[in-house]
C-alpha cells in the first residue's frame, strides 16, 4: 500500500538567513509564541528519534547513492545539539522535517504526533480562512469564507508575508521543510501550506485583489466557527461518471487507496460499453495500491499482457561492505568480487526484481476506444504506476501537466511522542529503465490552467480533452 502524507508548514525557521542568530534566541521566541505546545519528550528521546531516522535512511533509503553523505552526516551531527534544546515537541519535529527535506524525496517524510496535527496546526484565522494554490507561479486565493468574498475575492494574490515578498518568504520559511522529488510539487505544496501554522502564530500579509487594489491584513491563527467556505468544499467521490455529447464517457478515478473503486468500476462497466470515447481523470488521484489501478486498466486495453515498472532496491551484505573498505575503484576492473565489494561499501549495490509483464485473464468484454488520460501534479504514486502500464497504448493520450514524480514502497516506523516517518525503499522506472521519479510522467499535450480560468470556473484541461476526442471522432467519420 502506498500512502501519501500531507505535511503542514509555517514560519518557524532555522536556516541560512539566520545562521548568525543563536538557537537560544529562537527558542525564547518560540516559547513566547506557542506556550500551549506540548513538551513531552526528554533530550535523550529527541536524540533517539533523530538518530533512528538517520539510521533508517542510511540502511534503507533507495536513493542514498545520490545524496552528499558528508553533508548528510554533518547535518546529523549539528542537529544532535539542536534537538536537545528545542522547547517543545512541535519545534523538535520541525527540525526533523527539515532534515528529511534535504533528501528531496516525495515518499520519504516525517509527520508530527496526532495531538499536534489535529489540535494545534490550522489554516484558520478566526474570522478569516484562506485556501491558496500555485497558479501561474503565484500564491492565488482559491477559497475563502463566504462572509469575506467581497473583501478577498477569489483570484486574489498573496504578494507579501511578514514584510517579505511571498517568494522570498517561501524560500526562507516554508520550502525547507517540505519533502518532494520534483521542484514543481515542492512549489505547489509550499504555496498551499503558505499560511498553515500553530494556533497563536501571527502573519502580516498583503493581498493584491483582481482589481489591483492592495489589502493589508494582520492574521493570527485561531479556530474559526465559520465553515461556510466559497467555493464549497466537497468530499471527492471515489469514482465519478459523467457523459458528454451522449457518447463520451468521463470517468474520474480519484484514489487507488480503497479497493472498493474496482467494484464501483465493474458496476459502471455495462453502461460504459455505450461510449465511443473515454476520458479517465487522474488529476486528483494521489495513489494507493498499484494493483487496484491496474485491475481497472486491464479492461481498457486489448492486450493479453500488461507492462509495469521495473523495480530496484538496495542490497546490504556486511562482509562485502567490510572487504570493500580495502578496495580501490581501479581494482574493480575485470574483478567481479572487487566490484561487488566496492559497491557494497559505497551503499550502491542494488537488487533488480525479476521483470515479467502481467498476463491478463478476462472473461468480460474490453472497452478499447479513443481514450484521454487527464493528469497533473497531484497524479501520484500508484496513479503514476497506472500511467506507466498505460504508456504503450496507442489509443490513449495524456493531457494536462506533469505527474507528481514520486512512487515506491515506503518503510514506515514510529518516532518518539507519537509521530512517525517513512522512507522510500524501492526505485521504480519505465520498463526500459527510463526514470520518471524526480521528473514526473509528461503529458502528450500540455495544458496549464491560468488564474483567469479559475476565476471564470473553467477547466481547460477537460475542455482540451473533449476537443481532442471530438476531433478524433470527426476524423473517423470523414469520408
Amino acid at each position: 500500500m502506498k500512502i501519501r502524507i500531507i505535511t503542514f508548514n509555517n514560519f518557524y525557521y532555522i536556516g541560512p538567513t539566520m545562521q548568525k542568530l543563536s538557537l537560544l534566541i529562537l527558542i525564547i521566541s518560540s516559547q513566547s509564541l506557542f506556550a500551549q505546545m506540548p513538551a513531552t519528550l526528554s533530550p535523550s528521546e529527541k536524540v533517539y528519534g533523530l538518530s533512528r531516522f538517520w539510521q533508517e535512511v542510511n540502511y534503507n533509503f533507495v536513493y542514498l547513492d545520490r545524496i552528499d553523505r558528508q553533508k548528510w552526516d554533518s547535518l546529523y551531527i549539528a542537529l544532535i545539539g539542536q534537538v536537545q534544546k528545542t522547547p517543545d515537541d512541535y519545534t523538535y519535529y520541525r527540525l526533523l522535517q527539515k532534515f528529511c527535506a534535504t533528501l528531496h524525496d516525495g515518499h520519504t517524510n516525517v509527520w508530527m504526533p496526532p495531538g499536534i496535527n489535529n489540535s494545534i496546526l490550522t489554516k484558520m484565522f478566526g474570522e478569516y480562512w484562506l485556501g491558496t494554490e500555485n497558479i501561474d507561479g503565484k500564491a492565488i486565493v482559491t477559497h475563502t469564507l463566504k462572509t469575506k468574498i467581497k473583501e478577498i475575492p477569489i483570484g486574489s494574490e498573496i504578494i507579501e508575508v511578514n514584510g517579505l515578498p511571498t517568494d522570498r518568504y517561501i524560500a526562507d520559511s516554508v520550502r525547507p521543510y517540505i519533502s518532494s522529488s520534483t521542484a514543481y510539487v515542492l512549489e505547489d505544496n509550499a504555496i498551499s501550506g503558505l499560511l498553515s501554522g500553530p494556533i497563536g502564530a501571527s502573519y502580516k500579509v498583503k493581498i493584491r485583489r483582481p482589481d489591483g487594489s492592495i489589502l493589508p491584513l494582520q492574521l493570527t491563527h485561531e479556530r474559526s466557527k465559520d465553515t461556510s467556505y466559497y467555493p464549497a468544499l466537497v468530499n471527492t467521490p471515489l469514482l465519478e461518471l459523467k457523459w458528454y455529447d451522449k457518447d463520451i464517457a468521463y470517468l474520474a478515478l480519484n484514489s487507488f487507496g480503497d479497493e472498493k473503486i474496482d467494484t464501483l468500476f465493474l458496476e459502471k462497466l455495462p453502461g460504459l460499453y455505450q461510449a465511443r470515447a473515454l476520458i479517465i481523470d487522474l488529476r486528483a488521484n494521489g495513489g494507493g495500491s498499484t494493483g487496484t489501478g491496474t485491475a481497472i486498466l486491464q479492461y481498457l486495453t486489448q492486450d493479453s499482457i500488461m507492462q509495469h515498472s521495473r523495480y530496484f532496491t538496495r542490497q546490504h551484505m556486511p562482509a562485502f561492505k567490510a572487504w570493500g573498505k580495502f578496495v580501490n575503484l581501479k581494482d574493480t576492473i575485470g574483478n567481479d568480487w572487487a566490484r561487488r565489494s566496492w559497491l557494497y561499501n559505497h551503499d550502491a549495490m542494488f537488487y533488480t526484481f525479476d521483470y515479467a509483464p502481467d498476463t491478463i485473464h478476462l472473461g468480460a468484454k474490453r472497452l478499447v476506444v479513443p481514450t484521454v488520460l487527464l493528469i497533473g501534479h497531484n497524479t501520484a504514486s500508484a496513479a503514476e504506476d497506472f500511467l506507466i502500464s498505460a504508456a504503450n497504448q496507442k489509443h490513449m493520450v495524456r493531457i494536462g501537466d506533469r505527474s507528481f514524480g514520486s512512487t515506491g514502497q515506503p518503510f514506515l516506523f514510529d518516532l518518539p511522542g507519537g509521530g512517525g516517518a517513512r522512507i522510500c525503499t524501492k526505485k521504480d522506472t519505465y520498463p526500459d529503465g527510463k526514470e520518471f521519479v524526480g521528473y514526473g510522467v509528461a503529458p502528450d499535450i500540455f495544458v496549464r490552467p491560468t488564474v483567469k480560468d479559475f476565476i471564470d470556473h473553467k477547466d481547460p484541461v477537460l475542455e482540451r480533452g473533449l476537443e481532442y476526442l471530438r476531433q478524433q471522432r470527426s476524423h473517423a467519420t470523414a469520408p
